[in-house]
């Protein structure tokens, strides 16, 4: 099955995505509809489970796969992943696993998702102060504007891949080199880019995903990537059966993490979850990330004239497709967007509607590769 097939195949589309037969859906950087593939996997496993012990019937191999699917998709180690859940748990993890020393900083985007700013506002309580991004457009953070911020106490800098109403994505490889030439941490948020587009963690030292957006799997399933030299450095803070040593379920003298990103899953996993978070891992594997990319790229440059041509302002329609992502974001003065949500959706069409620090609404569209061009005009024409 390939991208092109399932657009050109209604009767395979709508078999594989069956809220395509509901609602032309363009809010995938939201929280995205199941695919069939996950839900027949959690369906399945859920009736095995009523027959007795649930992890008697969990699919051979499934942490492990699942694992390898998700480091496959970052361009990662196996050994770097852990299969943790909600992205706010895996930054949280990340935050407080760090030694770090009063007077230290961190550079943030205080206009980031709020999963990735209260993580790092909590350790105020341990002296750490943030130094916050002040970007001239909305999550439009250029390399410089990281770099201008580093001074001899700044340990990390922080960033989500993509801004969630904008849908900036920025430039990891070039931050991430000068971050790590200069002995700095660097973490991403990765959730508004895995799944829909390379996410490359060459020069990433931490990043955390859930997979209820982009990578169309359940809610609470994500996973969380720490690079291997940076295990030994990132103490897991919390403790169970499945991350330390128990043999025979029989607690020993001394905390035995297991050697790799295991050491961060505490104890028994959401396999529900995780059956379906796979199923849908191996529909992007086989699809391709680079072909999903282009897909949506393609839906980008379908989208933005049209809107600018009814008057529209889009954020960011002028960058460089290197920053571009599945999300367009706009707006028009004097109108009113919930409404225009409201309209859209008695239409048959599923969008986003963002509010900004200042009071600004949005409507923020974001379709995946499933979506046709038929779709797209529909929204147009509801428009």
């Amino acid at each position: 099955m390939t991208i092109e097939q399932i657009q050109a195949d209604e009767a395979l589309r709508l078999r594989e995505f069956p809220v395509a037969r509901e609602t032309a859906y363009l809010a995938h950087a939201a929280v995205c509809p199941l695919p069939a593939c996950a839900r027949d996997a959690v369906s399945d496993y859920a009736a095995a489970g009523t027959g007795g012990d649930q992890e008697n019937f969990v699919p051979a191999n499934l942490l492990r796969d699942t694992r390898q699917l998700a480091s496959n998709l970052l361009g990662a180690e196996l050994c770097e992943i852990a299969l943790v859940g909600p992205t706010s748990l895996g930054l949280s993890f990340i935050a407080q696993g760090i030694d770090w020393q009063p007077g230290d900083n961190i550079i943030v985007h205080g206009d980031d998702y709020p999963s990735n700013v209260y993580p790092w506002m909590a350790l105020a309580e341990k002296g750490v102060k943030l130094k916050r991004i002040e970007p001239g457009a909305p999550g439009r953070i250029e390399p410089k504007d990281v770099f201008e911020l580093i001074d001899p106490r700044t340990r990390m800098a922080a960033l989500a891949s993509c801004h969630y109403v904008s849908g900036y994505r920025i430039d990891i490889g070039a931050i991430g080199r000068e971050l790590r030439s200069r002995g700095i941490l660097f973490c991403v948020d990765g959730i508004q880019t895995v799944g829909a587009f390379p996410t490359p963690v060459e020069h990433v030292d931490f990043l955390a995903a859930d997979a209820h957006k982009w990578m169309l799997g359940p809610c609470s399933a994500g996973i969380l990537y720490v690079k291997r030299e940076m295990q030994d450095q990132l103490k897991p803070v919390v403790q169970g059966w499945h991350n330390l040593s128990c043999p025979d379920f029989i607690a020993q003298e001394t905390l035995n993490y297991k050697p790799d990103g295991r050491r961060y899953e505490a104890g028994t996993a959401n396999l529900l979850g995780i059956v379906g978070h796979q199923a849908s891992l191996q529909l992007l594997d086989a699809l391709g990330l680079d072909k999903i990319a282009a897909d949506l790229l393609a839906k980008r440059r379908l989208l933005l004239p049209e809107l600018l041509a009814k008057g529209y302002d889009v954020l960011h329609s002028d960058v460089p497709e290197a920053n571009a992502s599945g999300i367009v974001a706009f707006s028009k003065p004097g109108e009113d967007m919930a409404a225009l949500q409201a309209r859209l959706d008695q239409a048959g069409v599923t969008v986003s509607l963002r509010v900004m620090r200042g009071g600004s609404k949005l409507i923020r569209l974001s379709p995946h590769f499933y979506n046709t061009p038929a779709e797209l005009h529909q929204l147009l024409e509801a428009l």
